[in-house]
């Protein structure tokens, strides 16, 4: 995408103030994960034994202290970057692998096309939630075979996606133009149709990083994810499954709850305003609502919308168009 697209795409993104509102969320909350650890000197894994054991809050331990007195602030810090990395690593193996043979099935059809879309059936026709438990069981807990395990059985969603655009890109006359030049199928892929069939990957990527963030948490909830002395947003909730704290002792689980549902919603935000700034096609009901009108009495009298949402012809003759910018008329002769 050249500079000027991603400028109109960044402007675009602007405007969605729940877009800018998650970004803004998201980017604190990675800075914290990873800025508060060594400037803070937070240790989770250090049992402060004058504190005690599942101590309320204090000033010495802002959300107390866990079943071996470990401090759970510094928990609940460093266990943001254990799922935060699962979240983004995952989504990226998923379009890894998932670009490159959405564009294949998409482009040389034939086998190719009927191998990869049968594969992504079989993939899909399995509860997601239990095909991770039974592969995660089988190649061990830690936090690299979580990251390939959701990121690998997550590229049929990316695939089917990018699958979808290519079908519609490869008949375009332009790769028509390139083919009868002679252009190869690799150089067509890479320098014609990727940059055209990947651009809602971007915010389709936003919601499979939510995503692996909720995989991961429920495998550690259930006990078969990230396992103590290792930190995670996940296995902190697993504390609520003991029914004397999910009563007596909230401050345990609830935060990194919170914490969770913040970051799905954020990242939810995200894609909508990825989606939505990549297709200034895309009419929304706030977008139309809070759009301007402007009516001219002959149709010889144009208007340029900036981003125009609806344009419509009048029964007296009138051109009608509705946007979110200033408009400019020009007079045709």
């Amino acid at each position: 995408m050249r500079r000027g697209g991603m400028a109109g795409v960044w402007s675009r993104f602007c405007q969605d103030r729940r877009a800018v509102a998650g970004l803004c969320i998201l980017v604190a909350e990675i800075l914290c994960v990873l800025l508060l650890p060594p400037l803070m000197g937070l240790e989770p894994n250090v049992t402060d034994r004058s504190a005690g054991f599942w101590a309320a809050p204090s000033a010495a331990h802002w959300l107390g202290t866990d079943d071996v007195g470990r401090d759970l602030f510094a928990r609940l810090v460093c266990g943001g970057r254990i799922s935060l990395l699962v979240g983004f690593a995952a989504a990226g193996i998923s379009v890894a692998v998932g670009v490159p043979l959405g564009l294949l099935a998409g482009y040389r059809r034939g086998a190719w096309e009927f191998w990869i879309m049968r594969c992504a059936d079989v993939v899909q026709s399995f509860p997601s939630i239990v095909l991770v438990l039974c592969l995660v069981a089988m190649v061990g807990a830690s936090v690299w075979n979580i990251i390939l395990v959701i990121g690998l059985l997550g590229w049929t969603s990316i695939a089917r996606l990018v699958y979808g655009n290519t079908l519609s890109i490869r008949e375009k006359e332009y790769i028509l133009a390139v083919r009868a030049l002679g252009g190869s199928t690799a150089t067509i892929l890479r320098r014609n149709v990727l940059p055209n069939a990947v651009a809602p990957v971007w915010a389709a990527l936003a919601l499979r990083v939510g995503r692996a963030i909720l995989s991961e948490s429920s495998l550690s909830f259930l006990g078969v994810g990230i396992r103590t002395p290792q930190a995670s947003w996940g296995n902190m909730i697993q504390y609520a499954t003991n029914p004397v704290v999910f009563a007596g002792k909230p401050w345990v689980w609830i935060p990194p709850s919170i914490c969770i549902v913040v970051t799905v919603f954020c990242l939810q935000f995200i894609g909508d305003g990825l989606r939505d700034a990549m297709d200034p096609k895309w009419v929304r009901t706030a977008g139309v609502a809070e759009s301007r009108g402007v009516c001219h009495e002959t149709p010889e009298e144009l208007t340029q919308v900036e981003h125009c949402a609806v344009e419509t012809e009048e029964p007296d003759g009138r051109v009608c168009a509705f946007g979110r910018k200033r408009m400019k008329t020009h007079h045709l002769t």
